[in-house]
């Protein structure tokens, strides 16, 4: 027959819409047109197919062949609709037995050889593939990737005769095999490094664990060498390892940026740790085809910002919106595409520009003036966001050298944090941190005397109701942690330890 359809999918922010491609082989002078809108790299595909083609032995039909790509409105990209093209045009010319092409799904590059190559964002179009019930074609080099989505119906192929051959029944699509099936134990990943390295510190170290335990942000603030980035670093080593739902939606925002595989990476949380000259694009995405920035691609895990006053002020102020909601939404002339950016942000900074602010030395000559407009880089909505802010001053020579005693390492921090996130899960399926105002009220058992005491102190502060809120919170993860039913004045005293960093009005 001269008409032949063909399923494939585009790529669309963690989406992967599904796209017909119709192949109609007319009489008329030799060409090949492609419709539907496509971009550059899809119109330039027509000279890849037809080399492909030749190459792997197939005749390339010297009629007038119209490739049309449906729906229309949809923006076609990339070269993952080399290997459907070139399957249509095989289908339509009778150059493949009788096959039910509506069975299966094609997505790959082409090369003139006739290689199947890979494509970026292969997850999100595998999730699509496997709910449909379909059976997915990739590139071989797309299949540990692929592997990642249990039960997926998907094979691949090295190249387009092998491909053909096993459609025509003379040969057997190699199926792909999830290599993930046990979880990795995290004190087993040498690169993840532990909390018993660090000396000192006991306050910002209470803070990181109950920081771990509820998912709530923090905000270090101390003279450079006092271990700020030390124990940032060190946080990943405390969080409990993702869901199988968590690691794969995880798994699909990074697969969106990057080439390598994602299989030894997997269950493990983000940690992202942009340079302070990163722009306002490059944390929250963008572009023509917008794809996601630093915040998404640490959805699930931690995003850290060292030197905090040092970004931009305007790329600071993109953080306020999704740290509330979880998720941003990037707005272009043909497109809108919303990305989920639930990270846990750790930030430091410190005291003042010349770092030594309040320190006992009396190293520091900078003047209030200064001080203020340093600190004053920071919004004061944005703080405001940040649940936890605590000092970390400088560690006295004894707790560095000499006898010592070696500090608590993060497996035993962990075994406290998975019990207080369980404890989370069971009572409203969700961290605290990631609690509304209602679930507040209704879900953490506020004494009455805390009730009380707060709001004492809430008043006497001029505190916001959103800080109102963050510390109800925090103090029910700290109650979470001692395993305690209600929340007591006892937890709401020592959350409002860290909400503001004792330097902060001076």
């Amino acid at each position: 027959m001269s008409l032949s359809v063909v399923y494939t999918r585009a790529s669309c922010g963690i989406d992967a819409p599904q796209v017909i491609v119709e192949v109609y082989i007319s009489n008329g002078l030799p060409s090949l047109s492609i419709v539907g809108l496509p971009e550059t790299a899809v119109r330039e595909s027509k000279d890849r197919v037809r080399g492909a083609l030749l190459t792997s032995g197939f005749e390339f039909p010297a009629r007038r062949i119209t490739v049309n790509m449906a729906p229309a409105d949809i923006p076609k990209e990339g070269g993952r609709f080399d290997l459907p093209i070139a399957i249509g045009i095989l289908a339509a010319s009778g150059q493949l037995g009788d096959i039910d092409l509506a069975r299966y799904e094609f997505i790959a590059e082409l090369a003139l050889t006739g290689e199947l190559r890979p494509v970026n964002g292969i997850l999100p179009a595998v999730v699509r593939v496997s709910r449909e019930g379909r059976k997915l074609v990739i590139a071989c080099g797309n299949s540990p990737d692929a592997a990642l989505v249990r039960d997926a119906d998907v094979s691949c192929a090295g190249s387009l005769g092998e491909l053909v051959s096993a459609l025509n029944g003379q040969a057997t699509l190699n199926g792909i095999r999830r290599e993930c099936e046990t979880d990795p134990d995290p004190d087993s990943a040498p690169d993840i490094p532990d909390m018993a390295d660090v000396r000192g510190q006991h306050q910002a170290r209470r803070a990181l664990e109950i920081a771990a335990a509820g998912g709530h942000s923090l905000l270090m603030v101390g003279p450079p060498g006092t271990g700020k980035t030390m124990l940032a670093s060190r946080l990943i080593g405390l969080l409990p390892e993702m869901s199988e739902d968590e690691a794969l939606e995880t798994a699909i925002l990074q697969n969106l940026s990057r080439n390598d595989s994602l299989a030894g990476h997997w269950r493990r949380r983000p940690f992202r740790a942009p340079h302070h000259t990163a722009s306002a694009v490059a944390l929250v995405g963008g572009g023509s085809n917008p794809q996601p920035g630093e915040i998404s691609l640490a959805h699930n895990g931690v995003l850290f910002l060292d030197e905090l006053p040092e970004f931009g002020r305007r790329v600071l102020e993109v953080l306020r919106e999704p740290i509330e909601s979880g998720r941003i939404s990037i707005s272009r002339a043909v497109r809108q595409v919303e990305f989920p950016s639930r990270f846990q942000l750790i930030a430091a900074m410190n005291p003042c520009p010349c770092g030594y602010h309040g320190s006992p030395s009396g190293r520091c000559r900078c003047t209030a003036e200064q001080v203020q407009r340093y600190r004053g880089k920071l919004s004061g909505p944005l703080l405001d966001r940040i649940d936890m802010q605590v000092d970390v001053p400088a560690v006295p020579v004894n707790d560095i050298v000499g006898s010592a005693p070696k500090a608590e390492s993060s497996a035993a921090i962990r075994a406290r944090v998975v019990r207080a996130r369980n404890i989370q899960l069971a009572r409203c399926g969700m961290t605290n941190a990631c609690l509304d105002a209602r679930q507040v009220d209704e879900r953490c058992c506020v004494t009455h005397a805390a009730t009380e005491y707060l709001l004492h102190v809430i008043e006497r502060l001029g505190l916001s109701a959103r800080s109102f809120h963050r510390v109800i919170k925090v103090a029910r993860t700290i109650a979470d942690l001692s395993e305690e039913a209600e929340v007591s004045d006892r937890h709401v005293a020592e959350a409002l330890r860290y909400r503001s960093y004792s330097g902060q009005g001076a």
